[in-house]
């Protein structure tokens, strides 16, 4: 009985001392349901040139607003760049421009499909400075510390294990790494009913849940964008306790 006393007080010590330091308690990015399942079948096997159709058409908020976001980046020459769930590849041509033949940029995706679409396209551009990486829903299969910036644009609402995706975001990114996530505005009374059905999360959860995985707020891009928000992160020097892989 004393023992089994002395083994809670340890763990809950533990806790409060993990929270006091300013460390992840060890359970916080563990993930093992979805918090969406099957969220992301469409894209397991697209039609690429059905979603080349609505990824890039003039009434998609974010396509045509892709310069203003692209600046809000705020990308440099020789920039390691990583576009996560970049679909038809849209900002990893623009990316590709920006960051030069000294950067590279990554598009990561789930589907093979869209990835061999990208390759193509910046083929045919003669961009030859863009990776595609197959992703999966548990991680971005990048290298740690390989990048500079993440980009997240209307995707982290289908992460289905967001914690666990962020985590690995984190180990990807270089120290002080940035993060931009773009998602869809998320406000019951204010968003359309499609927003409210499809887009698991408002910007208060989806900061929160990035925070939670090594992350700190550092700005926000407001004015760009009517039905998306904009905010930057930057990777804390601090590992969460758990998660990843």
């Amino acid at each position: 009985m004393q023992n089994r006393h002395w083994v809670s007080c340890f763990a809950v010590f533990s806790i409060v001392a993990l929270s006091v330091s300013g460390m992840t308690p060890p359970t916080r990015c563990v993930q093992d349901k979805s918090v969406r399942p099957g969220i992301n079948d469409p894209f397991r096997d697209p039609d690429v040139k059905e979603w080349v159709t609505r990824f890039e058409g003039e009434s998609r908020e974010t396509y045509d607003k892709r310069k203003e976001i692209v600046k809000a980046c705020g990308l440099k020459a020789g920039m390691a760049v990583a576009d996560v769930g970049a679909g038809t590849g849209l900002f990893t041509r623009l990316f590709a421009q920006e960051v030069g033949r000294d950067g590279t940029v990554y598009a990561v995706e789930i589907s093979q499909k869209f990835l061999d679409h990208i390759a193509q396209s910046a083929k045919a551009m003669g961009v030859t400075n863009v990776r595609t990486v197959l992703g999966k829903d548990l991680s971005v299969e990048l290298p740690a510390n390989s990048v500079d910036l993440v980009f997240i644009c209307d995707t982290y609402h289908h992460f289905e294990y967001p914690h666990r995706m962020m985590t690995s975001i984190h180990k990807a990114l270089k120290p002080g790494g940035r993060v931009v996530v773009v998602d869809f505005i998320r406000i019951a009374g204010q968003s359309s009913d499609w927003v409210m059905n499809h887009v698991r999360a408002g910007q208060d959860v989806v900061e929160r849940e990035v925070a939670e995985c090594g992350f700190k707020k550092t700005g926000e891009k407001a004015g760009i964008l009517k039905d998306n928000y904009i905010v930057v992160f930057e990777k804390k020097d601090q590992m969460p306790a758990a998660g990843g892989k």
